[in-house]
């Protein structure tokens, strides 16, 4: 199929991207700089923009059948979060796009106590801005009335390797046998395109883990 990714030079757009293309997609990397691109091939154009530009996205989402954004802001420029997310669904709705999926937070889900996991103990209190940014960003997406997806990771993304081995849920952080929540890079992609070749979770969120 047709997709345009914003934030394909990150560390998880960047895997996103290459399991995109290892899947026989057609693919539009939009990034603020086209040379931190290292992937050269003939399914693939690079291109220039900026998600904070409504009228750049809505460009560089027509004709796509999905527009994925795996864009994060850094430490310190978490009110940037809420300018890009209402700058992707203007994007998306002006383009008539067919879908929009996001990379968005874990701090949303809730744990087994039903408290989100930002709010329970031990959350690192200087990831908590960021995860409410995250937050807030999905309920603009949860409200905004175009076909969505949101995919929150694990409470630990690591660098580990694809393995394909992982478990699917909505809106429960998922944990393993003693408690911890993690997932790899790698599978976090291959679940995020797992979902756009089969369609499971359209105006839904999903989350990933071992």
């Amino acid at each position: 199929m047709k997709v345009a990714i914003f934030g394909a030079t990150g560390a998880i757009g960047k895997t996103i991207l290459w399991e995109l293309m290892d899947r026989g997609h057609e693919v539009t990397a939009v990034v603020r700089d086209p040379s931190k691109v290292e992937m050269v091939h003939e399914r693939l154009r690079v291109e220039q923009g900026d998600l904070l530009n409504p009228d750049q996205v809505a460009d560089f989402a027509a004709g796509q059948e999905v527009v994925v954004s795996a864009y994060g802001p850094k430490f310190g420029e978490e009110e940037e979060m809420l300018e890009v997310t209402r700058s992707l669904i203007e994007g998306v709705r002006r383009a008539k796009a067919g879908r929009l999926v996001v990379v968005g937070g874990a701090g949303s889900l809730l744990t087994d106590s039903g408290d989100m996991l930002m709010d329970t103990p031990g959350f690192p209190e200087e990831v908590k801005p960021l995860a409410k940014a995250h937050a807030d960003a999905y309920d603009l997406i949860e409200a905004s009335g175009i076909h969505w997806t949101y995919m929150s990771p694990a409470a630990t993304i690591t660098t580990g390797r694809r393995t394909g081995q992982f478990r699917v849920g909505m809106n429960r952080v998922i944990t393993d046998d003693i408690g911890e929540s993690t997932i790899s890079v790698g599978d976090f992609a291959a679940a995020l395109v797992d979902e756009l070749d089969d369609p499971q979770f359209i105006q839904s969120r999903f989350t990933v883990g071992y």
